[in-house]
């Protein structure tokens, strides 16, 4: 059976695809393993009518709305290879079954790495975030900290400050602040450590303290990390996608790639902001392009 679309990523994005694209009658299937990036985390925030539901229930919730329909095939697994093959995609699962289709979806997601700083994992999801749109709600005028390895966190910092004016900025050692960017921090109040962290303080997850290489230990009752993105699947590249510098995939508005026929949603396209109500907007703009698409094509 040839399939109007493959989806691979069973996150927002690719979720919203298959609903879209099942309501307009299309033959989908949607591969999904269960291992979401936020996986980590115990509530999703700022989507109207879920906000704060866990994640694995707004999984469930979403798949109960795909069995609505009968031309969404649903798989608990991972695709390892997808390629183009006589003018159609085909996709071959790690149990080593194949499917063919007429476009193919990318909603595989990022994978995170974390600053180096031992026991970081053991923080992250729980007292420690990186999104303050996401979770600054319930760390709000608490005492924060920003970890951060990267340049970027500057201008997370002026962000975090929105929701807590007793903020520290920690460095780990690595200078990444110009004098001017210090002194803007310093007039707010927001201390800046450039010291090297020696330990994370806390238990069950939620942080108490900070100790740095000098001896210095401060108290924090949670915060915000910088974390690097790369791609969760190595698909992206399988496929000859075109990236720009940074690694993310060149895409238009709706998501269409320079394959044609293949097409990225959500996260996997590196654009921010990273919430779960935007990936699910992304799949719907794929799911859109790609029935557009093959109306066009059939007329």
């Amino acid at each position: 059976m040839l399939l109007d679309c493959i989806i691979i990523g069973g996150g927002p994005a690719g979720l919203n695809a298959a609903l879209v694209l099942g309501r307009a009658r299309r033959n989908v299937i949607i591969f999904d393993d269960n291992k979401p990036r936020n996986a980590v985390t115990h509530q999703s925030n700022g989507f109207i009518t879920r906000d704060g539901i866990a994640p694995t229930e707004f999984r469930q919730f979403a798949h109960q709305d795909l069995r609505k329909y009968p031309s969404i095939l649903t798989r608990q697994e991972r695709v390892t290879t997808v390629q183009p093959i006589n003018g159609v995609f085909q996709a071959v699962s790690e149990q080593g079954y194949s499917f063919h289709a007429r476009s193919v979806i990318l909603a595989t997601g990022l994978k995170e790495t974390l600053p180096a700083v031992r026991g970081i994992h053991d923080y992250y999801g729980k007292s420690l975030f990186s999104c303050p749109y996401c979770d600054g709600w319930e760390l709000r005028d608490k005492p924060l900290v920003l970890i951060a390895d990267h340049e970027s966190a500057f201008f997370l910092a002026k962000k975090v400050y929105q929701w807590s004016r007793d903020l520290m900025f920690c460095t780990n050692g690595i200078p990444l602040l110009t004098f001017e960017q210090k002194d803007k921090l310093y007039r707010r109040g927001i201390r800046v450590m450039e010291q090297k962290i020696t330990a994370l303080i806390g238990a069950g997850g939620m942080l108490k303290q900070i100790q740095f290489e000098d001896g210095t230990a401060v108290d924090r009752a949670g915060g915000f990390v910088t974390p690097g993105w790369t791609h969760a699947s190595p698909l992206v590249d399988m496929l000859a996608c075109q990236t720009n510098e940074m690694g993310a995939v060149v895409k238009d508005h709706f998501g269409r790639t320079s394959v044609p026929g293949v097409y990225v949603a959500g996260d996997t396209s590196f654009q921010p902001p990273a919430q779960v109500i935007v990936a699910a907007g992304e799949g719907c703009k794929a799911a859109i392009a790609v029935n557009t698409d093959l109306v066009e094509a059939d007329f």
